[in-house]
């Protein structure tokens, strides 16, 4: 199950190989305070797209709901039933008790912390999937799920109640994401999806009887590595979730691409009885090319305490440079031509290019042509022309790859 904050994300997932896709409504789910938010006049082509690529779609309806969020929330759940999104995503009763009513799929969002075996059976009278608290231990999920087969839980639709959990990217250090910091400082509530991340910082500590300051070194201390699980994906499956959810709808499409790739195939893997130590080994390396914050496996295996970072933003071995736009695409010969708004590109260059139909081509620059013919670099305010063996779109956005600055 992966993210979509677009629809060039949207494509990424497709193009990775998810069965589903997550993603918000306006101003209702936890990361309505980014960037990448669809409207709700975008569900016809969301649904369109999903259905014709045999995928899932689910919208997050998991925030905090007022009394004056009621109506909006009502229609954003019927728009859904009119459009065919598969289901939506919430915690708040309202939500969960009004798309019950009217006939719409309902998954638990990790914001209600379920911890336990009795809560999944309360909320199997109103949902078919449930997503786990992600303080559990897989020997704490493996106990919820043989119960769930032992006792034939069912949900609304009749099938057993299905568990996912999350298993790649940031994690919160709030119990199931449920903070108040960035209320108390910024009147912005997290828990409406308006974090401001104040954990993402760094800190002085005061001693409040002398006055002194001391800079907290070498760890930013509220601010997690970022989950990933990979490595032990086949203890993950083995504990009998149903679901396996990648975080991520406020990050790019190639990391979309890629981190849903990577499980695709290690799921895959799994399945057919290959998975192995070194072909994780592999997946792990490719998934630190792509936004994270370092690694480690949550509290799956057991850990109490969370691993903090000791830098800002993120780890990734590369970072991608905005080049320009594609001005056209020359079907019969396979070639792009771009413009570029910035910096140069080189034959030789490790190029993504992204867009709302294209979603993601990584590829590298074999030839290159401007309007003196065959060149080795194009510059500033150049029209150029790449051969991809996929179509771009006008307006897809040009990148080149780069190493990160260590």
């Amino acid at each position: 199950m992966a993210p979509a904050g677009g629809f060039d994300s949207l494509m990424a997932a497709i193009q990775g190989g998810a069965d589903s896709v997550y993603f918000g409504i306006d101003q209702l789910n936890m990361r309505a305070r980014a960037t990448m938010n669809f409207t709700i006049e975008d569900l016809p082509e969301i649904s369109r797209i999903c259905k014709a690529h045999g995928i899932r779609s689910y919208i997050t309806l998991n925030t905090i709901i007022y009394d004056h969020d009621l109506p909006r929330a009502r229609a954003i759940v019927n728009a859904a039933k009119e459009h065919g999104i598969s289901a939506v995503i919430a915690s708040d009763q309202a939500v969960i008790s009004y798309a019950h009513s009217v006939g719409v799929e309902v998954h638990i969002s990790t914001q209600l912390n379920v911890t336990n075996f009795e809560t999944v059976r309360f909320y199997s009278l109103f949902a078919d999937t449930i997503v786990l608290s992600r303080e559990l231990s897989l020997v704490q999920v493996k106990k919820i799920t043989d119960a769930i087969r032992a006792e034939q839980v069912k949900g609304p639709s009749g099938r057993l109640v299905e568990i996912e959990i999350f298993v790649h990217g940031a994690l919160c250090m709030a119990v199931s994401g449920k903070c108040y910091l960035s209320l108390h400082t910024q009147n912005s509530s997290a828990n409406r999806g308006a974090c401001v991340q104040n954990c993402r910082r760094k800190y002085k500590v005061t001693d409040q009887e002398d006055g002194h300051e001391f800079a907290i070194e070498n760890e930013y201390i509220m601010s997690a590595k970022d989950l990933c699980t990979v490595d032990f994906l086949d203890d993950v499956l083995e504990s009998g979730v149903a679901v396996l959810k990648i975080e991520g709808r406020g990050k790019g499409p190639e990391y979309v691409k890629t981190v849903t790739q990577c499980y695709r195939e290690a799921a895959d893997a799994y399945f057919a009885g290959t998975y192995t130590k070194e072909s994780a080994a592999e997946w792990k390396y490719r998934l630190e090319n792509v936004y994270n914050r370092g690694f480690w496996s949550g509290y799956y295996l057991g850990q109490k305490l969370g691993e903090w970072n000791d830098t800002a933003g993120s780890k990734a071995r590369r970072r991608k440079i905005y080049l320009g736009k594609g001005s056209n695409y020359f079907d019969k010969i396979g070639v792009a031509e771009f413009l570029i708004e910035s910096y140069s590109l080189q034959k030789g260059d490790q190029i993504l290019i992204t867009g709302p139909t294209t979603g993601v081509i990584e590829t590298v620059v074999k030839e290159l042509h401007t309007s003196d013919g065959p060149v080795e670099r194009a510059g500033k305010g150049e029209f150029c022309s790449i051969k991809t063996d996929e179509p771009v779109r006008r307006n897809d956005k040009l990148y080149k790859l780069v190493a990160a600055e260590k």
